[in-house]
């Protein structure tokens, strides 16, 4: 707390991480991440989120069911920032550049872009989950739950991945299907409220089409 929270406070990031990988090694910050004191645990699960990889994934996924609302919500920014860098150097630049066409609603070189990333680096699960969304804001759905499939089978707890799937589902009218995924994510992580919305906007449905 002494060496780290000042250095995160005035936002000098590249200081942090440095600080970071010369005294704590991951092993060390993942014993931190259930430390009493939770101000010590939501560091280092900023820390994981600066230089953790996936070694890390298991552990911040347990803190998604924290019940420290801010603890769980770093947990979920930090699988975020290593899911997004776990590829090779050539893959993360594809990766970035299809994020950023991806932002700027260029659906198609996204994808395009992303299947790149995925030819460069084959086990790179966000690359999968990324075109994942590029499929499903272009609306083809089917494709999009096929590329969810993929970034679950190399990342099995990514939540974003097993929610997506559910948004295809509910497009395409397939409503126990996207009820099962909702719940499944929601089993990872508690605190996705637009996901408990959606669950429950499915489950409306399900309850007017038995009458």
């Amino acid at each position: 707390m002494r060496t780290l929270a000042p250095l995160v406070g005035s936002g000098d990031i590249c200081r942090a991480e440095e600080t970071v990988r010369r005294y704590w090694p991951q092993g060390r910050l993942l014993e931190f991440l259930s430390h009493s004191d939770s101000r010590v645990g939501q560091l280092a699960a900023m820390a994981l989120g600066c230089v953790g990889d996936c070694g890390a994934v298991g552990s911040l996924v347990e803190q998604l069911r924290n019940p420290n609302s801010e603890m769980a919500q770093t947990a979920e920014h930090a699988l975020w920032s290593i899911w997004l860098r776990a590829g090779s150097c050539k893959s993360l630049r594809y990766l970035k550049c299809g994020c950023d066409h991806l932002k700027h609603g260029n659906h198609e070189t996204a994808i395009e872009k992303f299947s790149m990333a995925i030819g460069e680096d084959p086990d790179f699960a966000e690359a999968f989950n990324q075109r994942a969304i590029a499929y499903y804001l272009s609306g083809d759905y089917e494709k999009s739950i096929s590329d969810c499939h993929q970034a679950l089978a190399r990342m099995p707890s990514h939540f974003g991945a097993i929610a997506g799937m559910g948004h295809c589902y509910a497009q395409l009218d397939k409503l126990h299907q996207a009820r099962h995924c909702y719940q499944a994510a929601l089993r990872l992580h508690p605190g996705m409220d637009g996901i408990v919305e959606s669950l429950q906007s499915v489950e409306r449905l399900l309850e007017i089409r038995k009458t």
